[in-house]
């Protein structure tokens, strides 16, 4: 697997334009400059990134986060901190759907 990290939103974008054969993608809501359901919303808009696999990631564990998220694109949410095996099942199922 090669990763690639990007540091906000807006820097985000810039990778997966440059690296259009992503397969799936780790987002934090909580991000500088642009946060993750706005940086979602921004892929989405994107017709070859419509399927793509978005998991989102967040501290916050408030009641109506995971539909915010789901709301704005994401395809599956975990709350921090981060249970490496439940994620890495969501991972699998996404990615080998």
């Amino acid at each position: 697997m090669q990763i690639k990290v990007a540091h906000n939103g807006k820097e985000a974008l810039r990778i997966l334009d440059e690296h259009q054969d992503t397969e799936i993608i780790l987002t934090d809501i909580m991000m500088p400059e642009m946060d993750g359901y706005e940086t979602i919303r921004q892929i989405r808009l994107q017709p070859q990134f419509k399927n793509l696999p978005i998991i989102a990631l967040t501290a916050k564990a408030m009641k109506d986060d995971r539909n915010k998220c789901i709301e704005a694109g994401a395809s599956d949410y975990l709350t921090k901190p981060i249970d490496t095996e439940k994620l890495l099942s969501l991972m699998q199922v996404w990615l080998y759907q």
